[in-house]
């Protein structure tokens, strides 16, 4: 097992370039999303929520805003990663499938709503921290998914967030926090670059 998670680490690479020939089903969307939704945020908040850009009028729109990227339009599908604000408002919501499946204790359900309460309710740089924190795990576990399946991802940060409230409808309580682009490569992307030197980036404590 753990050799196909390394290989999956050490194999995934960040496409811009995709065979716009090749569909990914509706089906296959929906299971990344599901995969992705198993990522963790703190309190098991899952302030998190995902729009597939997948019609040729979305993706126009989508580019217009991502500074004309031509993988937006390429891949069969980009999903737009958002943070939720303000997820302490649903978290008895959130906890109640883990009270009911008898994983969580009332006594425990009630004491992380009032700690989540106290510690956001008056703390937007909290909630957007949270909101971009919990958004960013997802898309990680979304790629890593996608991987598995044999497709290719790219993560971006290119786009403008305001364009994106504005063209996707997102609500107040929402922030766009990256791009994730899915499909099949096609021939000149570039693999995997070279990371750091493990003593330039870990010590021990």
């Amino acid at each position: 097992m753990f050799e196909i998670v390394k290989t999956l680490i050490e194999t995934r690479a960040s496409t811009g370039q995709y065979d716009a020939s090749r569909p990914v089903s509706d089906d296959t969307v929906k299971e990344l999303v599901r995969l992705a939704t198993r990522a963790p945020s703190a309190y098991n908040f899952q302030n998190w929520r995902f729009i597939a850009v997948r019609s040729a009028g979305a993706k126009v729109r989508l580019q217009a805003v991502a500074y004309g990227q031509p993988q937006v339009v390429d891949a069969p599908v980009t999903f737009i990663i958002c943070g939720t604000l303000a997820a302490y408002e649903g978290l008895p919501g959130a906890l109640q499938p883990a009270l009911d499946a008898g994983i969580l204790k009332p006594a425990t359900v009630d004491s992380w709503v009032a700690q989540a309460s106290g510690s956001h309710r008056d703390n937007p740089q909290l909630q957007r921290d949270e909101a971009v924190r919990s958004a960013s795990l997802a898309a990680m576990t979304l790629m890593f998914a996608a991987q598995g399946m044999g497709l290719a991802t790219g993560a971006m940060s290119g786009f403008e967030p305001e364009g994106v409230v504005r063209e996707f409808g997102l609500g107040d309580d929402e922030v766009p926090v990256m791009l994730v682009t899915a499909g099949y490569p096609r021939a000149g992307n570039w693999p995997q670059k070279p990371r750091k030197a493990l003593d330039e980036v870990m010590q021990f404590a």
